[in-house]
């Protein structure tokens, strides 16, 4: 059977169209089933979050406003950006050179927002562990609502203006028809490695570091006291350990964060170029991308309540008059 000239190109009208990226076919169907199911228990495990903290009253607290914030970008993630890298493995890219530049800016500003959020998360466990008393007053509902617009806000402006050279010349880094690439410069690639992750993980290390301290001298001097322990000061160490096991959770989320953003920045580090094509399921970005998968599952092992809310949602007991004022902690 004769092979037609141009059949295994893009655009077979155009010479300098991209050839259409090939995969053995059973390697092919793995992929696609492999990362078609992360995409898809991305999307459900973090609507479950979603959906949890914004339904029951009991969860309405600054920390999980900051969780909910972390899982509106997890479930982006899912709904929007692993479909289009699945889709891409077998494809061209015909969307155009406009929305390949789009998608890379959405890309950039959802985990932009993931970093800040978790620097967030980090600022709250300070002041809960750190600053006990204080906390109430420091740590409210409404600025933490103000603190997530801001974040948000502040990831849209940053990516725009390091993205600006491919906003005005969308395309710029493509080598042929069909091909979505959008390469990022050395001097860009070091403004993001120190914006959105080096400066943000000093933080979080330093101040969970600082938690990690007061956690230790606040066990031993409750350990001295155990004996005079009154009622009230019982009631305070359940609190106390409350907190800590929220310090403990968020902080391994912040733990598998690093792992799975680590190999992503590693071109900024060893003095590269950073490339990304959509047209390639890179072990980096899926690496990236699947820590919007792993936060949820961490959850439900970590946080009795959201194993209860999940039940609650699944039996369609939320549907109920009143549900959302029940006991949920």
């Amino acid at each position: 059977m004769e092979t037609v000239p141009g059949a295994d190109l893009c655009f077979p009208q155009l010479n300098s169209s991209c050839r259409t990226p090939t995969h053995p076919h059973t390697e092919t169907m793995l992929i696609y089933a492999l990362l078609s199911s992360i995409s898809l228990i991305t999307v459900a495990l973090n609507l479950l979050v979603i959906i949890s903290i914004s339904h029951f009253r009991q969860l309405h607290s600054p920390t999980n406003l900051l969780i909910l914030s972390l899982a509106v970008s997890d479930l982006l993630v899912g709904l929007l950006l692993m479909p289009v890298e699945i889709i891409y493995i077998e494809a061209c890219w015909f969307l155009g050179d406009i929305m390949c530049t789009l998608y890379y800016l959405v890309d950039y500003i959802i985990t932009s927002a993931s970093v800040a959020t978790m620097v967030l998360i980090s600022v709250d466990r300070y002041i809960a562990i750190c600053e006990p008393l204080h906390y109430t007053t420091k740590v409210t509902k409404a600025r933490a609502q103000n603190c997530v617009w801001l974040c948000w806000m502040w990831c849209v402006i940053f990516r725009i203006i390091l993205l600006h050279d491919h906003l005005e010349r969308p395309g710029r880094s493509n080598s042929c028809f069909g091909e979505c690439v959008v390469v990022i410069n050395y001097t860009a690639g070091v403004v993001d490695l120190v914006f959105t992750f080096i400066i943000p993980i000093l933080v979080i290390i330093i101040l969970y570091l600082r938690v990690f301290v007061a956690a230790v001298s606040q066990a031993r001097a409750m350990r001295s006291h155990v004996a005079a322990a009154t009622t009230q000061r019982s009631g305070a160490v359940t609190v106390k350990k409350r907190e800590m096991k929220a310090a403990r959770t968020l902080g391994f989320v912040i733990v598998v964060f690093l792992f799975c953003f680590c190999p992503y920045y590693y071109p900024t580090l060893a003095g590269e170029d950073t490339s990304i094509d959509a047209s390639s399921a890179a072990f980096e970005i899926w690496l990236a991308h699947f820590n919007s998968c792993l936060n949820p599952v961490i959850y439900a092992f970590f946080y009795p309540w959201f194993r209860k809310s999940i039940q609650h949602i699944l039996t369609l007991q939320i549907l109920k008059p009143g549900s959302c004022d029940a006991n949920i902690l």
